[in-house]
């Protein structure tokens, strides 16, 4: 496979149905930022946790359906990969277990902590940005509606993540003074 094409040198670019977009477009923009989450997420692997590196992989893999999901206009082609219910699922099962680990939250808390947890906190935000980058795109064009729903969780799980990983290292959490 040939990494360069030169179709992209005049700020064009083709989704999946192979029409062509600016590389601007609200539909570029929303899977570009899904494909920024995935790589905060994967620089955090290895964790120093085996279970937290599989559900991180696990992430991964749901976020690479996630941009061929959004990069698909036609939100009707069955052959195509799609986020689905059982994804979003899939995180708040994975949320719940987790939780059993933490002290109930009582306040806010800034977003900081070990290594891995304050990048867990960083991948958070990236993830709450791809969101709002779909909901917007969702605004004027279809797109599949569980991928906003799953990017929701997920920032969710995420959080969770980095309060699990924050409990382990032994790192207290801290409420922002007001």
């Amino acid at each position: 496979m040939k990494i360069y094409t030169g179709r992209g040198d005049e700020g064009m670019t083709d989704l999946r149905d192979m029409s062509r977009v600016s590389k601007t477009s609200p539909r570029i923009e929303a899977y570009g930022t899904v494909d920024e989450v995935n790589c905060a997420i994967g620089v955090l692997r290895p964790s120093g946790y085996d279970d937290i590196d599989e559900q991180l992989r696990e992430i991964q893999n749901q976020l690479h359906i996630a941009q061929a999901d959004l990069a698909n206009p036609d939100t009707d082609d069955e052959d195509a990969p799609h986020v689905r219910e059982e994804h979003t699922a899939w995180l708040e099962e994975a949320m719940d277990e987790y939780d059993e680990e933490l002290e109930p939250l009582e306040s806010f808390i800034l977003p900081s902590g070990s290594d891995v947890g304050a990048r867990l906190h960083q991948a958070r935000a990236v993830c709450r940005r791809a969101e709002r980058r779909c909901v917007d795109l969702a605004s004027d064009e279809p797109i599949n509606a569980e991928v906003i729903a799953y990017l929701n969780r997920l920032s969710d799980a995420l959080f969770t993540l980095a309060r699990v990983v924050n409990a382990r290292d032994g790192v207290a959490e801290e409420p922002p003074e007001y």
